[in-house]
């Protein structure tokens, strides 16, 4: 692969760039393991394989030849690398090198690589590939978001609350809302699917109109939420803070489609939540 040294990261140029890098990874990979690579358990309880880490360190030495200036937050690295990796004085990538690996360990057909460049406080540019369906979707900060090519668009119409489909993990919500959630639902329809980036990705693509959860990780929701805002959805914390992106710590994550939708459904959360 062509080797494309000082291109501003935050241009399309850069981003198709991206783009090719992390569909290399995933045919190199990804795909030649998946069903067949073994997992081991990590100290948070996680699984991990052969792929997330050598799609981690191919990833990291690539970008590393492209863009030295910027340091490197990787889900398979040490905290300690990371809390050092946020204070980069340039910026940061964040890679969650494969989003989903319980799916990919059991032929679930549902994981991701997620790519985010986390500059002035948030993602400037994000890209997230889903190897088995062969989609690319990617954004750039105020210019918009894609799908293969095809913009990404804001919806012109929002259906009821009830009429909507959400996407919630239940087991990380507090058990009154997770209880709620259960015997009552505002929604029409619930799905996880167990990818989180992949999950902003579709709620972008208008696949699902809402979701709620109770703690992602940075490289969770660092590209699928700038993607999903440039494609016109809201995204909060559940307190309706903006998402922190100069952490480690888990956050939950509020999202909608739309404004209307969001202001409805946190309306919801706000009576049903409760304290505990």
């Amino acid at each position: 692969m062509t080797v494309d040294q000082g291109l501003d990261p935050r241009t399309h140029a850069a981003l198709e760039v991206l783009e090719g890098l992390v569909q290399e990874v995933a045919r190199r990979e990804i795909m030649p393991l998946f069903g067949v690579s073994r997992s081991r358990l990590k100290e948070d309880g996680s699984l991990v394989t052969a792929a997330d880490t050598a799609v981690q360190a191919w990833l990291a030495e690539e970008l590393r030849i492209r863009w030295p200036q910027f340091a490197m937050v990787g889900e398979e690295m040490s905290e300690a690398e990371q809390r050092a990796a946020l204070q980069s004085a340039h910026g940061a990538w964040c890679l969650d090198p494969l989003d989903g690996t319980t799916n990919f360990v059991n032929r679930l057909p549902f994981f991701a690589v997620s790519l985010a460049l986390l500059q002035d406080g948030g993602p400037t540019l994000g890209v997230v590939y889903d190897p088995v369906r062969k989609e690319c979707f990617k954004a750039l900060r105020g210019q918009g978001a894609w799908l293969n090519g095809e913009r990404l668009r804001a919806m012109d119409w929002s259906p009821a609350l009830r009429r909507c489909v959400a996407l919630v993990d239940f087991k990380r919500l507090k058990p009154r809302l997770a209880g709620r959630l259960g015997i009552d639902p505002p929604y029409g329809s619930q799905r996880n699917c167990g990818s989180c980036a992949l999950e902003w990705c579709w709620l972008a693509a208008g696949r699902a109109h809402l979701s709620v959860h109770g703690g992602q990780k940075l490289w969770d929701y660092a590209a699928g939420s700038l993607i999903l805002k440039e494609a016109g959805g809201i995204a909060t914390t559940l307190e309706g803070h903006p998402l922190p992106y100069d952490g480690l710590a888990p956050s939950s994550t509020l999202v909608a489609r739309s404004l209307d939708l969001y202001e409805a459904w946190r309306a919801w959360i706000n009576h049903n939540a409760g304290r505990r």
